[in-house]
């Protein structure tokens, strides 16, 4: 039990004077930078969608979808 407490103090030692936390201006800066990151990569997965045509209630069939149907 002695081992449970002595892991207990020294976590909450570590989390109140060893850590560094950061700013508020510092989340706010990364949280943009998170936003930002996954609207570009979420567009480029949506373009890559639209040239393939993998979407399926779209009536364009992708570049893929026009070669297959060349093919068959």
């Amino acid at each position: 039990m002695s081992k449970i407490i002595n892991y207990v103090k020294e976590s909450f030692d570590e989390l109140m004077h060893k850590v560094s936390w950061p700013t508020m201006a510092e989340l706010q800066n990364s949280t943009i930078v998170v936003f930002v990151a996954s609207l570009i990569i979420a567009l480029i997965i949506f373009f890559m969608d639209m040239v393939t045509g993998v979407h399926p209630t779209l009536l364009w069939k992708g570049v893929l979808g026009y070669l297959y149907n060349m093919m068959a």
